[in-house]
């Protein structure tokens, strides 16, 4: 791919004007979403959509009305200018949606998306505001890109399927590609939040793989009992001695209702603090 400098926006306006020409053009868009402070997880996605569209979209925004009080919205990584040498090395991004927050939430701004069902339980539970505040920015995003393809990572499982409910729930023109998780060396979910690890808590947190690990591990011996499934991963993660489980869940993978017995499809995901710094991760079961 050839390297080109993206071409930064901040006004979604002047944007969604750009767009509209290259879809007149019959081009095909493909958007990915992100908060910037990007990784190797992040660039695979926009590999994706440079293999399957004609214009890549990058977004960098931080989105405030997903984060509750007390979450960390002010520390949350910021650093526009690394981000968009990352992309430039990648090539093929030709636009950034850098927004401010007044740019995205203007004043009057009162608009709320509400997506039940799969929201109800697991982060929906710890974190009751948060995939309202998705929906709306992400539902923003689609009108403001016109995209024909959004890509989207698996370690945000929840969140994917929340965004894929939204698009069949409102009929919106958008194809929704879920793309695999990309993982440090010694398994760790490549995140935004990683670099909150002590280098200590660093050394603990791939106790998440592990616990995924041992999962399909039962599960591919004929294990079908998912509490006794999660008893075994939790007693694992708690050998971490910065650990702390939110939950662990063994669920049907579309409808996220937690499931007694493994006889099918699932997804197992789990959420641990290790230290204060909140890591998730999942697997999908086949």
């Amino acid at each position: 791919m050839t390297a080109i400098k993206p071409e930064v926006i901040s006004d979604p306006r002047v944007l969604s004007e750009r767009l509209a020409e290259i879809r007149r053009q019959g081009k095909t868009i493909g958007l990915v979403p992100t908060m910037g402070a990007l990784h190797d997880g992040h660039l695979s996605l926009v590999r994706q959509s440079q293999s399957l569209c004609d214009v890549t979209v990058v977004s960098i925004f931080v989105n405030p009305t997903q984060f509750a009080p007390g979450e960390d919205y002010e520390k949350y990584p910021r650093v526009l200018d690394t981000d968009l040498a990352q992309l430039e090395s990648v090539g093929g991004v030709e636009f950034v949606l850098a927004p401010k927050p007044a740019d995205m939430y203007p004043e009057g701004f009162d608009a709320h998306v509400h997506i039940g069902g799969v929201t109800r339980r697991l982060e929906g539970e710890f974190r009751p505001t948060h995939f309202d505040g998705v929906a709306v920015v992400v539902l923003k995003l689609f009108n403001i890109a016109g995209a024909d393809m959004a890509f989207l990572g698996q370690k945000d499982y929840q969140q994917a399927a929340v965004i894929q409910k939204m698009v069949r729930d409102l009929n919106l023109p958008v194809e929704i590609r879920v793309c695999p998780i990309v993982r440090e060396e010694d398994g760790l979910a490549m995140s935004s939040r990683n670099k909150y690890l002590s280098p200590d808590e660093r050394r603990q947190a791939p106790i998440l793989k592990r616990a995924l690990d041992l999962a399909q591990k039962m599960i591919s011996e004929k294990v079908t009992d998912a509490a006794k499934i999660k008893h075994e991963m939790r007693a694992l993660i708690e050998t971490a001695p910065s650990s702390a489980i939110d939950y662990i869940s063994i669920a049907d993978p579309e409808t996220l209702d937690e499931l007694e017995s493994v006889g099918g499809r699932a997804v197992v995901l789990l959420a641990v603090k290790i230290g204060t710094t909140r890591l998730i991760d999942n697997v999908v079961i086949p």
